[in-house]
């Protein structure tokens, strides 16, 4: 019994172990798309709280280089304000409450970008995005083409346009298989962004409990 017991505990201590919580703090950087407009962003360390008003921006972190490994992920979210159904395949016309975005890249390109600016980042030819979103009219579970990222990113549904709080679990790496082909690359950045210009709404949203595996 005791041999089961320390066994069962290492088990346990090896999850935890393996798991980070990414805080919400000054680590985070927000990005404007316009110089007059952009999304309010409050940060506590333990979660994130969004409003957005007719706006629209991008809050960015990059990841230490310990968490590079990572193939799945975990989170929180609460919508109590939503913007109205889109077409998320769009340029133009996708708003969304949230999207929370996977930035990979090839583990020589990780450290030769390291430092540049979330833009540049994107706009790099080696990128590979995962952007997951609450928002749209799409059902759960579609795959779309990101009208913004071309061939380096692709829209995961995981709910669409309404409000709700639900926790999402994700497997990165399968899903990596699915969008680009090939074993998952380097994790080296995160991103949020709410999306409200295009129908002139509002969100009022909430992200905690970010976890890497």
């Amino acid at each position: 019994m005791k041999r089961m017991f320390l066994t069962t505990a290492a088990v346990l201590f090896a999850s935890v172990a393996s798991a980070s919580q990414i805080s919400f703090d000054t680590g985070w950087k927000h990005q404007r798309f316009s110089l007059f407009s952009g999304n309010d962003y409050d940060t506590n360390g333990a979660s994130l709280r969004l409003v957005s008003d007719g706006s629209v921006s991008l809050l960015y972190r990059a990841v230490p280089a310990a968490f590079r490994a990572t193939s799945s992920a975990s989170w929180r979210w609460q919508v109590s304000t939503s913007v109205p159904p889109t077409d998320l395949a769009v340029k133009g016309g996708d708003d969304r409450n949230l999207a929370l975005y996977f930035v990979f890249l090839p583990e020589a390109a990780a450290e030769r970008l390291k430092g540049q600016s979330v833009t540049r980042l994107l706009s790099n030819d080696a990128v590979r995005v995962l952007v997951y979103v609450w928002g749209g009219d799409h059902a759960r579970g579609a795959f779309l083409d990101s009208p913004y990222l071309g061939p380096r990113g692709k829209t995961v549904v995981l709910r669409p346009a309404g409000t709700g709080d639900t926790r999402e679990r994700i497997d990165l790496a399968r899903d990596y298989r699915r969008a680009f082909g090939g074993d998952v690359t380097s994790l080296v950045g995160l991103a949020v962004s709410g999306d409200s210009d295009d129908t002139d709404s509002r969100i009022v949203a909430n992200i905690s409990g970010l976890t890497l595996r």
